[in-house]
């Protein structure tokens, strides 16, 4: 396997970075927003230079290599095969999010979704002048779980048309395991739902006992009631080049997805096209030294909340963030906000509110060691304080 140093600095204090210049002027360190402080894999860098010499940015169009690049990575990582007509592309993936909403049912309608959940799940059926409904996951000793008897009861009164998924979920880390998708698939079928799956964190999995399984690949039957949203932007960290995609088999909900896009939605920009062909199909080396750096990431980041009072998680499976339940520790000391009060001691975290789950937290791993040690340091200061 190819070296890859993950260490390295990368200077992103005082640039563009939306994730550094929340806390410019002060000192916190930025754990929030889901992106990585590490540069991109150097065969994207290369593609985005070639791309870059050529010299002409006009309208572009998906080529055909382009094309197969989604196709290969899928077959490669999943064995799913998909037709190159089942590819819808989008300018990002909680485009796509907003896009479901309004291409299934109809203005009132009810959308569901299980919290704590990715803020955009919330948001987009509101966006879309739908009504968000949810059931809460729960946990026990080894991680979260799906209540399916209470999900099976809010979506028999409260009866939705689309289901919006997130596998692998953020923000708790896990890999929906086949049979969970099974009992998943069955509640759509039975309440008869359109199920759009959030998978961009497909190539992060952490823990070497889990596997992937694309929702869509259960069963034909299953594709074709399935929208598959997926992105390149988390695993090779190039969120703010604006490539995603959509696989859809079945023709009239295709149809109605890209009816929902017309007019309003842009193309992929020629960068992010390029950047995406070249991580699909020449950084299966760097997404794997990733992952063992992540792995690594991830332990430390569950050894130190295991030693400090009043906070707790569970392992993270993948993705690189961390979901903490600080409530015992913010009920203990009388703080209202644990997020305000860690951001006060230096330390930038995502607010659990966001995701449905006030008192808790979310620290985004996804960067150098040396960095988030220090992080971790201010955590237990913070905590102890």
């Amino acid at each position: 396997m190819a070296s890859f140093d993950f260490d390295q600095p990368v200077e992103r204090a005082g640039s563009d970075s939306m994730k550094w210049a929340k806390y410019a002027g002060r000192d916190v360190i930025p754990l929030w927003v889901a992106d990585m402080d590490f540069a991109a894999p150097p065969a994207v860098l290369a593609a985005l230079r070639e791309r870059v010499e050529q010299g002409v940015f006009g309208y572009n169009q998906p080529t055909t290599a382009q094309v197969e690049a989604v196709q290969g990575y899928l077959h490669r990582h999943f064995g799913w095969q998909v037709e190159a007509e089942w590819i819808v592309w989008l300018p990002g993936l909680v485009t796509g999010i907003n896009v479901a909403c309004r291409a299934v049912g109809d203005a009132g309608d009810a959308v569901f979704t299980a919290t704590p959940i990715y803020p955009p799940f919330l948001g987009a059926p509101v966006d879309s002048a739908r009504r968000t409904v949810s059931a809460p996951l729960v946990r026990d000793s080894s991680g979260w779980l799906w209540d399916f008897p209470a999900v099976d009861a809010v979506l028999k009164g409260s009866r939705p048309k689309l289901m919006l998924l997130c596998h692998p979920h953020n923000p708790t880390g896990r890999v929906w395991t086949e049979d969970e998708l099974w009992q998943l698939a069955a509640l759509a079928e039975k309440h008869d739902l359109v199920v759009c799956s959030d998978e961009i964190h497909n190539g992060l999995l952490l823990d070497p006992n889990c596997r992937h399984r694309v929702f869509a690949t259960l069963s034909p039957e299953l594709a074709a009631r399935s929208i598959t949203l997926m992105a390149p932007s988390k695993t090779f960290n190039i969120p703010g080049l604006g490539c995603a995609f959509a696989i859809i088999s079945s023709a009239p909900l295709r149809r109605a997805f890209q009816r929902a896009m017309h007019g309003i939605v842009p193309h992929v920009n020629a960068l992010g096209m390029a950047a995406n062909e070249a991580a699909l199909t020449r950084c299966d080396d760097w997404q794997a030294a990733l992952c063992g750096y992540l792995r690594g990431n991830a332990r430390a980041v569950e050894r130190a909340v295991a030693e400090l009072p009043g906070l707790d998680m569970r392992p993270v499976e993948a993705t690189y963030l961390a979901w903490i339940d600080a409530r015992d520790f913010a009920a203990d000391h009388g703080i209202a906000h644990p997020a305000k009060y860690f951001e006060d001691h230096g330390l930038g975290l995502s607010d659990g509110a966001d995701f449905g789950a006030p008192g808790f937290v979310r620290l985004n791993f996804g960067t150098r060691r040396a960095l988030l040690d220090e992080a971790l340091a201010r955590l237990a200061r913070a905590v102890r304080a």
